[in-house]
């Protein structure tokens, strides 16, 4: 078995250059999103749109150029993308169907005796075929049904079952509003007739870890945020499956100093960890030009504890938490400099206006604005705002008298 011993700040320049959050990543276009996708397996979707929407926010941090038409049409025009659930809410390469027959099967399994659900299923079916994409508000009826999360419009909740069980697939979005159409209407007949892959529950657990790992870049076999929605996969099967994905050298085992716990990563992704080591030897100092603001739910963050023992950065999404507990805001963005994360910040997104209005920021310990920052985080917020559709970023004054600001808020202005 490999196993690699490198340093923590090793295991930091290799997450950034397999997340493609470094100068020259990736190209821009349409071509570039797809094969980062790809590349990760999915990436997160979030209704929340504060600015960007969360996925659209892990794009603009990596796609030179990126506005959120272009995902939109590889989603609902291409379809080379598909809206799904894989970590939650997810969107994930189409050519992954087949991966989650499994899931598939085991919602329609759940809802197969509900006889009001599938009677409504039925005639949601029918109104697809003659009426083309619709939303549940496009269907009449008041009556309400106990759903995942509280009672729910039966139209509603049929429309998500026929969903989760691949009868329908999302057409396209208004907002955050979903349209569906019939699944064989969308998608390609082949792909539709292809078998699960995995044939058995053990080569299904031992795809879902080997992808969630290429995922992040580095995991741990840790319960833990990064492993969410993969069913069936308690710690035991996941150290099954980790053992045998060992054994067959589809992972191999990275020990970084200081952090107790193993760590694995992708066998393919060994090239790029053995550059990281190369140069190190060779004394070669981090570059500092690159700078992101990175989305709530990006895949680099997917486990905040590995974060904070890898970089030092404590990060929470405080959205959903009662005001009085939130340590810092309601949507706040991390800032990503060089190999560190330097800033944490709340952008909001007037919508009348066209201005995005930096209204609180919060230097990491030990960080303040000098001069070669400047340049690549105004890139990063130019970046930020492109994705929003901003016409000019603004800071709130006491942010800029605060936190030290100035030059960066005459970059930007």
């Amino acid at each position: 078995m490999v196993t690699y011993q490198i340093s923590k700040q090793q295991a930091r320049l290799f997450l950034l250059r397999h997340q493609r959050l470094v100068n020259g990543g990736l190209a821009a276009g349409k071509q570039s999103i797809y094969e980062f996708v790809r590349h990760a397996g999915c990436i997160q979707y979030d209704p929340l749109n504060i600015a960007g929407h969360n996925h659209e926010l892990v794009l603009q941090a990596r796609v030179p150029g990126f506005v959120p038409e272009l995902a939109s049409e590889l989603l609902y025009k291409d379809r080379l993308l598909i809206d799904g659930w894989d970590k939650n809410m997810s969107i994930y390469c189409t050519e992954d169907w087949p991966y989650f027959a499994r899931r598939r099967k085991l919602t329609a399994e759940r809802y197969q005796q509900n006889e009001a659900l599938n009677l409504m299923a039925a005639t949601i079916r029918e109104q697809l075929i003659v009426r083309g994409p619709l939303s549940s508000i496009d269907l009449e009826g008041k009556e309400k049904i106990n759903w995942a999360w509280a009672p729910a419009r039966l139209t509603r909740a049929a429309m998500e079952s026929m969903y989760f069980r691949g009868e329908i697939t999302v057409h396209h979005r208004v907002h955050t509003r979903r349209y569906y159409h019939l699944t064989e209407k969308l998608l390609p007949e082949k792909l539709l007739a292809s078998e699960d892959p995995n044939v058995t529950e053990e080569q299904h657990h031992d795809w879902y870890v080997l992808r969630r790992i290429g995922s992040i870049g580095l995991q741990w076999n840790k319960s833990g945020d990064g492993w969410l929605g993969i069913h069936g996969l308690k710690s035991k099967e996941r150290t099954a499956a980790v053992q045998r994905l060992l054994l067959n050298d589809s992972i191999r085992e990275v020990r970084v100093e200081g952090v107790k716990l193993p760590l694995y990563m992708r066998t393919t992704d060994a090239p790029v960890l053995e550059g990281v080591l190369s140069e190190g030897v060779a004394g070669e100092a981090v570059p500092g030009s690159y700078a992101a603001a990175l989305a709530p739910l990006d895949n680099l963050l997917w486990d905040r504890e590995l974060i904070l023992q890898l970089f030092n950065f404590q990060y929470r999404w405080e959205v959903y938490k009662p005001a009085a507990q939130r340590e810092y805001g309601y949507y706040v963005l991390p800032l990503l400099y060089a190999d560190r994360f330097v800033a944490r910040f709340e952008p909001v997104m007037n919508r009348k206006t066209g201005i995005l209005t930096i209204s609180r920021w919060w230097w990491e310990p030990g960080e303040a604005l000098d001069a070669d920052m400047i340049p690549p985080l105004s890139r990063a917020l130019s970046n930020l705002a492109r994705c929003t559709g901003a016409s000019a970023v603004h800071f709130a004054p006491e942010v800029i008298k605060t936190c030290g600001l100035l030059e960066l808020a005459q970059a930007n202005s």
